[in-house]
């Protein structure tokens, strides 16, 4: 059973600067066209944990290479977790995050399931600010674009048993991304998945670890072969209940507005899905959390029933679905355009984020103080 122990309460980062942190010149060339994932800040935060020491050793460090040795366990036994967020600068230079303890409390719930500690929320939140006090000049201020955080951890004790390790890092990286959709939103044709499953039943479907994303990649493959953006996919006990997408959760909206989500114990909970689904909520649309059948998201396109179909996440936001392809079906058209309450709530939440509006949910949190 693992012990989580917290840190003392004068927990301070060390900080070690970078001697190779590329210069002004370089890193503006970066922002200028960042895309997604492919360049990295200066710095990275770096926190030890351990049975013994509970979390300790705090610290801003260079980014680079992380030593480990060939029996981690996370090498066997897949045991980690990782969170994703942005941190976005508003019109006045100010650098903020939204709903970071909402992702601070996801990652507690997967470390739960993947036997890891926990990282209390409060230091979750100070290793953002740690690292946006030394890589701040890394946030880009042109439209959509964003700084992505990287929060992770994984088992880094050398051993060879199947046990919960004892030794564990979290750590925090972070890369530029320029806007989603470079064109403007575009809706997408997605793929049903009736040969893979994402997650079963009593698995880790609710907890953001890799071994989720590495399931869906030959499913991913096979939606990019038929053409597709990415993949749905269905329950993995009936196969006829919608789930998420690879990396994505999804929503109808019926004719009277009314919003439907999948719900299930298999689904990673997204918190810009919960997050627009507030927002309808506050616009007087009725939520439905429930279990969601391919049949009703079919019959309900024809009878006129099911009016927009749109998926979100943090990358992209809000996705809107145009055409769902599967193996001897269509739904939808790949030529339909997005959807009007779509892309009117797409624009609401990327207007707080970015605080062009009032932030009436006290969602965004100041990373650069």
């Amino acid at each position: 059973m693992i012990t989580n122990l917290l840190a003392p309460a004068a927990f301070t980062f060390s900080v070690i600067k970078n001697p190779a942190a590329k210069s002004a010149t370089e890193r503006e060339a970066i922002l200028a066209n960042p895309g997604f994932g492919k360049y990295f800040t200066d710095h990275m935060v770096d926190i030890c944990w351990s049975v013994r020491g509970g979390w300790h050793r705090p610290r801003v460090q260079p980014y680079g290479p992380i030593a480990l040795d060939p029996a981690a366990a996370v090498l066997h036994y897949a045991q980690e977790i990782f969170e994703g967020l942005k941190a976005y600068r508003h019109a006045d230079g100010s650098i903020w995050s939204f709903r970071p303890d909402a992702n601070a409390r996801r990652m507690q719930r997967s470390a739960k399931r993947l036997a890891l500690p926990e990282l209390p929320t409060e230091y979750f939140i100070e290793s953002l600010r740690q690292l946006i006090a030394v890589d701040g000049d890394w946030v880009p201020s042109a439209p959509e674009t964003s700084l992505y955080l990287r929060p992770f951890m994984f088992a880094k004790e050398a051993f060879l048993g199947v046990r919960p390790a004892e030794k564990v890092n979290y750590y925090v990286i972070a890369s530029p991304a320029g806007a989603y959709f470079t064109g403007g939103v575009a809706p997408v044709s997605i793929w049903l998945s009736t040969n893979y499953a994402r997650a079963g039943k009593g698995g880790t479907g609710a907890a953001k670890t890799g071994g989720n994303y590495a399931s869906s990649l030959v499913a991913q493959a096979e939606a990019y072969d038929h053409g597709c953006a990415q993949v749905l996919f269905l329950d993995a006990v009936e196969g006829k209940y919608l789930e998420e997408l690879g990396g994505m959760n999804i929503v109808l909206v019926k004719k009277d507005g009314t919003l439907v989500t999948p719900e299930s114990d298999s689904i990673l909970e997204g918190i810009t899905r919960d997050s627009i689904l507030q927002l309808a909520e506050d616009r007087g649309h009725t939520i439905e959390r429930r279990k969601v059948t391919l049949d009703e998201w079919r019959d309900g396109v024809a009878s006129g029933d099911v009016t927009e179909v749109f998926a979100c996440g943090t990358a992209a936001v809000v996705t809107p679905i145009a055409l769902l392809k599967g193996e001897g079906f269509e739904i939808g058209s790949a030529d339909a355009p997005a959807g009007e309450l779509t892309m009117s709530l797409r624009q609401e939440l990327t207007d707080i984020q970015y605080g062009r509006v009032p932030d009436r949910h006290q969602w965004l949190t100041r990373l650069d103080v």
